[in-house]
């Protein structure tokens, strides 16, 4: 049986108080980001091989479907408001935008569609596909990949089980081994958390590798509303020890929180 299908721990659930739901559920999550760390080294060498693929203009590729796709799609979206890179990571999801806000029925077991999906991209051997599928099972998922292979792109996976279809077509496999969700097979659940947390190391650092932060910073944000703009003007204000009143004539006659310190350097 697989892992992520195992019986739960707890049973009669409708029986149980909402306080013990509660602290049984947050009881299992904590024992997610221990999973996590076990699988750093295969995270870092994941990594280690993007990195140079982004830095000659290649692309991260986020493949999934359900839950699995929807992280993919938000950690892909994310990237270009918070670290100013377009285009670079790339989410896709079985049954497409859709399938972000409802369930489009019989998508994810459809082996061709996903390779279909990426080649509306122009997929090639200098990007990178990233497969994601908590059972690693995923017919979208791993025929994308298998045709990836085919045509000489590398790829990666993330799963929570052990030597699945999905990993024998990845050239580097995160297997995260969170063991029965609190409700079985619910694997919005731990498996979830296990690949937003993986997702959020790979993007994070992969962004860092490309220099999109300076110290702590983003200086690289996107400013698309008010907050941002208040983050920004804090970020130029704290560098050079002015008022917000000086750093926004700063942000506002550069555009960026990057070429306002730039020019503040120079002079």
């Amino acid at each position: 049986m697989k892992i992520t299908e195992a019986e739960s721990y707890y049973n009669n659930l409708e029986n149980a108080s909402v306080k013990d739901i509660l602290c049984n559920i947050n009881a299992e999550d904590k024992t997610v980001s221990i999973a996590v760390e076990k699988v750093i080294p295969q995270i870092e060498k994941l990594v280690s091989i993007i990195i140079p693929i982004l830095r000659k203009n290649g692309r991260l590729f986020y493949i999934g479907a359900g839950t699995s796709g929807r992280l993919g799609v938000l950690d892909a979206a994310e990237c270009f408001p918070t670290f100013g890179l377009a285009d670079k990571i790339i989410g896709i999801i079985a049954g497409g935008k859709n399938a972000l806000s409802e369930a489009v029925e019989g998508a994810e077991d459809d082996f061709h569609e996903g390779w279909n999906a990426l080649k509306e991209f122009n997929v090639c051997e200098k990007d990178f596909v990233f497969g994601i599928s908590s059972s690693g099972y995923t017919p979208y998922v791993v025929g994308a990949l298998q045709n990836c292979n085919l045509h000489n792109i590398p790829t990666g996976s993330f799963t929570c089980n052990l030597n699945t279809p999905l990993a024998k077509e990845s050239g580097t496999t995160i297997e995260v081994i969170v063991g029965p969700e609190f409700v079985t097979g619910s694997t919005r659940m731990k498996a979830g958390t296990a690949t937003k947390l993986v997702l959020n190391m790979i993007s994070t650092s992969v962004m860092i590798g490309l220099g999109r932060i300076q110290g702590n910073k983003m200086y690289d944000l996107q400013i698309l509303n008010k907050k941002l703009h208040e983050r920004a003007m804090g970020m130029i204000a704290e560098k050079f020890m002015i008022s917000k009143d000086e750093a926004a004539i700063l942000l506002a006659n550069h555009g960026s929180v990057r070429n306002a310190i730039n020019f503040g350097l120079k002079k």
